[in-house]
């Protein structure tokens, strides 16, 4: 992305600049990269604390980094009830329920068939958004979803054959879930109060303030191991993983079809498997590769393709 578009999306500018396919494009490859590497954070960090834990302090570390940015900016803190409401329904479904479940399968299913789960996300908010903003797929982005897809169950075969908890897998799959739908509530809904950076930090602290008493209940601290081996995978789940990559949805999801948005699931699996091989030594077969070949495919279809839609914004 050119300089112009990074700082667009950080304010939340950008008209017809952020609406750029190249822009789209670029921006769902840096998160799906960013968020590639989150599982394999993620695994490191279950080493030394529990699922619940660690999915409460990526919230607390998160929003506090956001929201203090933001307050550096100059932003003030919205106090409308109805843009709090608005905040608290997307944090609840994407940074507090989906983020828990995320971390709770990671924890009890290897990271390729966890990644393959993850890229449901796009089916689901392709199916919310012909029910909640009336949105018609072209021809052109059915396609892309179907290459897309198939790229990411071809990426992710080999890991079908392990012995994946039947909990976990089914906690991946109301992870994407409740990931699609903040995400088609973000478009279906006005957050134009409040820019990206503003909205995703409240939305993290509205998640720490649920997830943190829940898993100090349920889990407690006492058996965190709180060295640098947790507090290393942590920062990156938390801020680039998490907060940086959720402001950049944000900013997409404004900007483009919530179909666009969602395709950034389908790439996650290829810079998952690269994460792995870069980190713990796996090595890449013939399944990756023409897997990540048909998702990378897959991605520049569904972003490129001028998808005819009709939708009724709700206030």
């Amino acid at each position: 992305m050119h300089a112009r578009d990074i700082n667009n999306a950080v304010s939340g500018q950008g008209g017809r600049d952020a609406a750029n396919p190249k822009f789209v494009l670029g921006a769902v490859v840096l998160v799906a990269m960013l968020i590639g590497g989150n599982f394999t954070a993620l695994k490191y960090a279950l080493d030394h604390t529990g699922p619940l834990l660690l999915a409460a302090m990526r919230t607390v570390l998160g929003g506090a980094f956001l929201v203090s940015l933001a307050v550096l900016r100059g932003e003030r803190f919205p106090r409308d009830t109805a843009v709090l409401r608005r905040i608290f329904v997307v944090s609840l479904s994407i940074t507090t329920l989906s983020s828990a479940l995320l971390v709770f399968g990671i924890s009890r299913v290897p990271a390729g068939f966890a990644s393959l789960m993850s890229s449901t996300m796009p089916l689901f908010t392709a199916c919310l958004s012909v029910f909640l903003l009336r949105t018609t797929i072209s021809r052109f982005g059915a396609i892309g979803l179907v290459v897309g897809f198939s790229g990411t169950a071809v990426l992710a075969s080999p890991a079908l054959g392990g012995d994946a908890r039947l909990l976990g897998a089914v906690a991946l799959l109301f992870s994407a879930l409740a990931w699609a739908f903040g995400t088609v509530f973000m478009k279906w809904k006005d957050f134009s109060a409040v820019t990206p950076i503003m909205l995703v930090g409240v939305q993290l602290l509205m998640s720490a303030v649920v997830l943190l008493p829940l898993a100090l209940i349920v889990e407690g601290a006492g058996s965190t191991d709180w060295s640098l081996g947790l507090f290393v995978p942590l920062a990156y789940a938390a801020i680039p993983a998490n907060a940086v990559t959720f402001t950049l949805m944000a900013t997409v999801v404004r900007r483009a079809t919530p179909t666009q948005a969602a395709s950034t699931a389908y790439m996650i699996p290829l810079f998952g498997v690269f994460f792995g091989w870069l980190i713990r030594d796996e090595v890449l077969g013939g399944a990756e590769l023409v897997g990540g070949a048909l998702i990378i495919a897959g991605v520049s279809i569904v972003v490129t393709a001028a998808a005819p839609s009709r939708q009724t914004v709700r206030s």
